[in-house]
C-alpha cells in the first residue's frame, strides 16, 4: 500500500484571526507609543500610514500567492487612500513599523524592512536606476534592507541592494548608496556614497543606544 505524503495542518481560520487583531493593537499601540499628539484611539485610526500597512499586509499574501494584478491593484487603492504611501506588494515589512505623517514615501519591491522601523515623510527605499537594476540579471535583489530600530528622517533616500545596519539613524535629505554598519548616524543633507568617495561622506558611528 501507497502511503501518501501528509499535508501540512493549515492554521485554524480562528487563530489566524486572532492574530491578525494582536497585530492590529500593536500596529495603533505604536502610534501611541511614539506621537505625543494623538489622544484617542480612534484618532490612531485616522493615521494614512496604518490604512496603508493593513491593505499592504494583504497585497503581500496575494504577491507571495501569485496574484500579481490583484496584489498591484491592492497597492494602488492604498496609495490612494492614504495620500501618497507607494509600497509595492513584494516589499516585506516587521513589526511596530511607522511612518509619521505618511506621505509621499515610496519603498520598492525587493526592501525588506526589520521591527520596531520609522519613517517620516518623503521617504525612498528604491533602486539606483533601470539600467544597473537589468545589467543585475532576473531575480537579483535590486533594493535595501533596513535593520531593527531604525530611523529614517523627512526626504532621506536609501538606493540600491545595500543594508542599514540596526540602530542607524538617518538624518532628514540624506542619500545613503552603501551599506551602513549597526548604530550608524548620518547628518541631516549628507551624502554616503561608495568607497573612495569618502569627502562627501559626513558620518559616524556611536553605540546604538547613544
Amino acid at each position: 500500500m501507497i502511503r501518501r505524503p501528509r499535508r501540512p495542518r493549515r492554521t485554524p481560520p480562528t487563530r489566524r484571526v486572532r492574530a491578525w487583531l494582536e497585530r492590529v493593537r500593536e500596529d495603533i499601540q505604536v502610534v501611541r507609543d511614539k506621537d505625543p499628539a494623538v489622544t484617542s484611539t480612534a484618532e490612531v485610526l485616522l493615521y494614512p500610514h496604518l490604512h496603508a500597512l493593513w491593505l499592504h499586509r494583504f497585497a503581500h499574501l496575494c504577491y507571495r500567492r501569485g496574484r500579481r494584478t490583484l496584489a498591484r491593484a491592492i497597492a494602488m487603492f492604498a496609495r490612494f487612500v492614504s495620500g501618497g504611501i507607494d509600497i509595492h506588494p513584494g516589499a516585506r515589512i516587521g513589526r511596530r513599523f511607522f511612518i509619521d505623517h505618511g506621505a509621499g514615501v515610496v519603498i520598492g519591491e525587493h526592501v525588506e524592512i526589520g521591527d520596531d522601523v520609522m519613517l517620516y515623510h518623503l521617504v525612498t527605499l528604491g533602486s539606483v536606476g533601470w539600467w544597473r537594476d537589468m545589467a543585475r540579471g532576473p531575480g537579483a535583489r535590486r533594493h535595501p534592507m533596513i535593520g531593527d530600530d531604525v530611523v529614517l528622517g523627512t526626504a532621506a533616500t536609501v538606493l540600491g541592494p545595500i543594508t542599514i545596519g540596526a540602530g542607524s539613524r538617518i538624518g532628514a535629505h540624506a542619500i545613503v548608496l552603501r551599506s551602513l554598519p549597526p548604530g550608524s548616524r548620518v547628518r541631516c543633507g549628507r551624502v554616503v556614497i561608495g568607497e573612495g568617495t569618502e569627502h562627501l561622506v559626513d558620518m559616524e558611528r556611536r553605540p546604538v543606544n547613544g
